[in-house]
């Protein structure tokens, strides 16, 4: 197995980045430090750019569910659990940084968080981000999963939930696993009954995005809530 500390000095890229900062490394550079080793027949920088190639990119390899991580070939637990650990940091600042801010004025952290926690799953899941009457992040919870329905999405749930939260406005969301957000007629359906179960109670439905593979999309912006 073939370590970091053995590659020839201008190949570093622990070096690289004393000298030269984060972000002159490649993502395989940066990919290396995070797995320290090789595996048998390839050292790490090897291993990193297999991954990469494998993935298709660093954004998917680093939001692969940890499941999947430790099948991968050359990962292991160790590994897969370093690469897990990184994205759930990422996860926690970015879910830091909506909490302290109107979600109203700072839409790419929503939407940068929000492809987080959907990224890399297999299953459609609907999940409510429920927000004071500052529109700050109260919680972000998945409240349903499978295909969005009448019979799979209850307006009754999400009623309760927020109402237990004390909750003063509500962003929907939920993932399209096929990667394409657009909305279906069942998407703009569940919005209208959602919004209409709400106001009963002065609860508001801000906005219903999205998660597509690499884009969100917001059903307020479409002029559909």
């Amino acid at each position: 197995m073939t370590t970091i500390q053995v590659w020839s000095h201008h190949l570093l890229p622990r070096e690289k980045i004393l000298a030269m900062g984060p972000s002159a490394l490649t993502e395989a550079e940066l990919l290396a430090l995070l797995l320290r080793t090789g595996c048998q027949g390839m050292n790490v920088m090897e291993l990193a750019s297999h991954l990469l190639e494998q993935f298709g990119g660093l954004e998917k390899l680093l939001t692969t569910r940890h499941q999947h991580l430790m099948s991968v070939k050359g990962l292991g637990p160790a590994k897969a659990t370093q690469l897990s650990a990184t994205l759930e940091l990422c996860r926690r600042v970015l879910r830091e940084k909506v909490a302290n801010s109107d979600v109203i004025t700072s839409p790419e952290s929503t939407r940068e968080y929000l492809q987080l926690h959907f990224q890399g799953l297999q299953r459609e899941q609907f999940a409510c981000l429920f927000l004071d009457t500052r529109h700050r992040v109260i919680a972000l919870e998945t409240l349903f999963q499978g295909t969005l329905n009448a019979a799979t999405v209850h307006p009754r749930e999400v009623v309760k939930q927020a109402l237990a939260l004390n909750a003063a406005s509500l962003i929907l969301c939920h993932n399209h696993p096929s990667g394409d957000p657009e909305p279906s007629q069942a998407d703009i359906h569940i919005t209208q009954r959602l919004k209409e179960a709400l106001q009963l109670v002065d609860i508001q439905v801000l906005d219903h995005m999205i998660v597509g593979q690499g884009k969100i999309l917001s059903m307020a912006e479409r002029g559909l809530v």
